[in-house]
């Protein structure tokens, strides 16, 4: 099935293998590099992506922070190859994150101050 199909389009135009989204690189609007897809977090019942986790920062995975972004916030761009969010570099220093190896509760609470967070840039 990807064999025949090096762009990864086999799923559909719109859709994507979730293992070719980890790794894709986020930039702001500006155009800054700001990290990369780390992981998805799915919704257990409904199946459908809430929050992309992005790695920011760090050298060879050492001092790395991991991001939650709401699914909704990022916008694939074909030019750049990568997912744009409407975040600056500052702002994202105080978006909510953890360290690696400290994965947060995913309860209600704490997607609740994720999207407070976010919520501007996707309303």
């Amino acid at each position: 099935m990807g064999t025949d199909d090096p762009a990864g389009t086999s799923v559909g135009v719109d859709n994507i293998e979730a293992s070719r989204v980890s790794g894709t690189a986020v930039y702001n609007t500006d155009g800054d590099h700001l990290g990369h897809i780390h992981d998805l977090v799915l919704g257990k019942r409904d199946g459908k992506v809430k929050y992309a986790i992005m790695s920011f920062g760090g050298f060879l995975g050492i001092g790395e922070e991991y991001h939650p972004l709401p699914w909704e916030t990022l916008k694939y761009d074909e030019r750049q190859g990568g997912y744009v969010v409407g975040i600056t570099i500052d702002q994202l220093r105080e978006a909510p994150r953890y360290a690696a190896g400290a994965a947060p509760d995913w309860d209600l609470e704490y997607g609740r101050r994720i999207d407070d967070f976010y919520r501007p840039a996707y309303i």
